[in-house]
Formats: structure tokens, C-alpha cells, sequence
């Protein structure tokens, strides 16, 4: 494992109608996870100009330790539980390593 900064950024499509429910899960997400003690950052966007509604999740855990804490939390699990059924496609999760980013 290692003791650098994890980048997430993921994705969501809501199923047509199913719009609001996604955002008020993924904003519950947002409370539950910034409290997180290996949690650095947690936004919630909107893309905007789009014909149809995505959201997108930009995280920051302080290690992989941090990360794997969180994707065992009981609001993770919860959360994953209820998800998929509202989504038009899979959640598009991408996990990267930093090149050259700000402090």
C-alpha cells in the first residue's frame, strides 16, 4: 500500500425520473464521508450545458488505507446497495495518480 494521496473521480448517469434521488444519495454520501478521518476532500458537480443530468464525485483519502476504510464503511455499503438501480449505466470510477498537482 501506499502512504500517498488517492485520487477518485467518478462518475454517474441517472436513469431518466430517477435525477433527484441519485443527488440526495450521493449529498448523503458527502456528509457521511467528509467525516472521515482519512478523507481529504469529497466535492459533489453537476456537469453543466448537458442534455442529460451527470454527477460527479472528485475525492481525496489521505493513503490507500484511507481509501479501503471508506469502501468498508456502513454508509459505503449502503450506499452502493442502493445506487445501481438508479443509474442508466454502471458508475464510472477512475482512480489516478498525480503527475503534477498543486499543493
Amino acid at each position: 500500500m501506499s502512504d500517498q494521496p488517492v485520487i477518485v473521480f467518478a462518475s454517474f448517469r441517472p436513469a431518466p425520473g430517477r435525477e433527484r434521488e441519485v443527488e440526495d444519495l450521493l449529498r448523503w454520501m458527502v456528509g457521511h464521508t467528509r467525516a472521515e478521518p482519512g478523507c481529504e476532500r469529497y466535492d459533489l458537480y453537476r456537469r453543466k450545458d448537458a442534455d442529460e443530468v451527470s454527477l460527479h464525485l472528485f475525492e481525496r483519502y489521505r493513503d490507500d488505507e484511507a481509501l479501503q476504510a471508506h469502501r468498508a464503511s456502513a454508509h459505503y455499503v449502503e450506499y452502493r446497495a442502493k445506487i445501481a438501480d438508479m443509474l442508466a449505466s454502471p458508475i464510472d470510477v477512475v482512480v489516478l495518480d498525480g503527475l503534477d498537482v498543486a499543493g
